[in-house]
């Protein structure tokens, strides 16, 4: 697994837990994801029910739904790159920079074990990002 210049070699032990953290995060984002699907099939449910209801109440579903579905695709993203993370460990990919191909560096993926980028390269993409 690279590390970055000044870093120490992963040991089992670390290596072991990323693993695990991004199994774990990978079974906590499918229950968030079902979760969402049920609460917003209720939204929905609700929302064919809306003769009798006033404007205010009607309006609160729609934000409610609206709130919902921003919730589920950002955990789609999420499980998609914990996914994807998961599966690079286990093809022995896992740790590499996507855009400069430079190690990500064992300290940015042990805070952040789905990172797919380098600092520099996650900074750059953000400034770009603010540019749009």
């Amino acid at each position: 697994m690279p590390v970055a210049p000044d870093e120490a070699p992963w040991t089992k032990k670390e290596l072991a837990a990323i693993r695990k953290e991004l199994e774990d995060e990978v079974i906590r984002l499918e229950q968030a994801m079902r979760d969402i699907r049920i609460e917003l099939a209720d939204l929905f449910d609700d929302g064919a029910e809306s003769a009798g209801r006033d404007a205010i109440d009607i309006g609160f579903s729609i934000t409610e739904r609206d709130q919902e579905l921003v919730l589920i695709t950002h955990a789609s993203v999420m499980l998609e790159d914990a996914q994807t993370a998961l599966k690079l460990f286990d093809d022995g990919q896992y740790g590499w920079c996507e855009s400069c191909g430079e190690a990500i560096g064992k300290e940015r993926l042990q805070v952040f074990p789905r990172a797919r980028l380098c600092v520099e390269c996650k900074r750059s993409a953000e400034r770009r990002e603010r540019f749009l």
